[in-house]
């Protein structure tokens, strides 16, 4: 009797509540999948049996799971399941919670999404290799995660990861792309970027986005790897390795890029307003920092000319043997920069320490310290030393300054917003020059590996 008493609690309680209780259901087929998808709860655990699946048209999720007890939909085995066909997952506007996991996509490019509207929800642990035009995951709501995935293996028009939202204007807000691994983005065409956050018409609006801890390797599908096209995001403690194009900063205002490691990449150009570069290492980049030269003055010029960057800091990185250091390209009645501020960076090794082929007004370079370059080039005296910083190498292939570097607490200037270096340790005393503090603690951010990313990653 007691026990009868008990199984049925447990089913008032399963169904009634809905989540109190996981319940964990397997499905073999598209269709049961979609059947359960509509009946599910929060708490509700769909584990799809390994094999492979083709869909005729996307999977359609509308459904609500809650913080605590989310809607999971997974694959039995990481990357035992293959979707193919017409369609992968579509999270549409009313769902709440819901995570995807464990799945190999080779469906048709552009037909997985976050909708707008879409919130809480999360990416995790699959691998994309869709076909055809269009992008792997486009994200159009808002408080998205997306994280441990693989994306690899494109040789179409299209994206990796497209950052959008609702209306014609308006951003996704605070998409949290994390320890992501991207690779083999062939050239391709434009619009080939392995992130994009926004588009042109887009610029001007605020995205919070935060992309980190995601690895690069062989993706150069256009010259943006990374297309920033919107407002206030952050980039950091991402590594772009061999083969990588540019981080760019095409359109947008007021983001932070700091504590990435680029080698042997493109490096790192940009356009716009009041961004931050800082405690950033580039080696062996061709070019490592690349000034835009501009030929619009946003907004009162066209969203899709190239903004006059003005008011933007650059400092506090180490440039480190490139081919080219800080470069500024030449443009036929270009408008050059404002207000660009070059301090207490490392510039040791390889081309002329700046190359600046166009006018920047007002510019400010000021402690940095430049060793075995081919020459000074473009910077004025008073804004450099020449002196070795005395780099010697470090964990993961990259170099720390010594005990004894006359670059230790040798910065000048004010600028209180750099409280991190290469390292993700905080910048305790009086700033060191370049991307490294010299100060005991644990490193807390490195060069990446493909051990440390991806869906099989700890």
């Amino acid at each position: 009797m007691k026990k009868m008493l008990f199984t049925g609690l447990m089913v008032l309680l399963t169904g009634h509540a809905g989540f109190l209780f996981a319940q964990n259901i397997t499905v073999h087929s598209i269709a049961a999948l979609g059947e359960e998808i509509n009946k599910a709860k929060p708490g509700t655990t769909l584990v799809v049996a390994d094999g492979v699946y083709t869909t005729k048209t996307p999977i359609s999720i509308e459904i609500q799971g809650t913080a605590d007890h989310p809607i999971v939909i997974r694959a039995a085995n990481v990357g035992g399941v293959e979707i193919r066909g017409a369609g992968g997952f579509v999270i549409g506007h009313t769902s709440r919670y819901v995570r995807i996991s464990g799945f190999k996509f080779t469906h048709e490019a552009g037909k997985t999404k976050i909708e707008a509207g879409a919130q809480f929800c999360r990416i995790t642990r699959n691998i994309f290799e869709c076909t055809g035009k269009g992008a792997y995951l486009t994200v159009s709501g808002n408080d998205n995660e997306i994280d441990h995935n693989t994306f690899q293996n494109k040789f179409t028009e299209g994206q990796m990861i497209s950052v959008q939202g609702p209306g014609s204007s308006e951003m996704a807000q605070r998409t949290w792309i994390h320890h992501n691994y991207f690779s083999n983005f062939t050239p391709t065409s434009n619009n080939c970027s392995s992130i994009q956050v926004g588009l042109s018409w887009r610029s001007l609006s605020p995205s919070h986005t935060l992309v980190e801890y995601n690895l690069f390797s062989q993706t150069r599908g256009e010259n943006e790897n990374i297309c920033n096209k919107s407002c206030d995001n952050i980039y950091r403690y991402n590594t772009f390795g061999d083969g990588v194009s540019e981080l760019s900063l095409r359109h947008g205002n007021r983001c932070e890029v700091y504590g990435n490691y680029f080698i042997g990449s493109e490096g790192l150009r940009f356009y716009g307003h009041q961004h931050k570069i800082y405690s950033n290492y580039f080696e062996k980049c061709n070019p490592a920092i690349n000034i835009g030269n501009g030929d619009g003055i946003v907004p009162k010029d066209k969203l899709t000319s190239h903004d006059r960057p003005d008011t933007v800091f650059i400092g506090f990185n180490t440039l480190y043997n490139n081919v080219k250091n800080v470069i500024m390209q030449g443009r036929k009645e270009g408008l050059g920069a404002t207000c660009i501020v070059v301090a207490n960076n490392i510039i040791q090794g390889g081309s002329v320490a700046a190359k600046i082929d166009g006018e920047i007004v007002h510019p400010t370079w000021e402690g940095n310290m430049i060793w075995k370059t081919d020459g000074i080039g473009s910077i004025p005296a008073g804004g450099y030393s020449k002196a070795d910083p005395l780099l010697v190498p470090g964990a993961k292939e990259t170099v720390h300054l010594q005990s004894k570097s006359p670059a230790i607490g040798a910065s000048v200037g004010a600028y209180p917003f750099v409280n991190v270096d290469i390292d993700g340790q905080v910048r305790k005393s009086r700033l060191d020059i370049g991307a490294d503090q010299s100060q005991k603690g644990k490193i807390l951010n490195h060069v990446l590996t493909v051990e440390e990313v991806g869906p099989n990653a700890k």
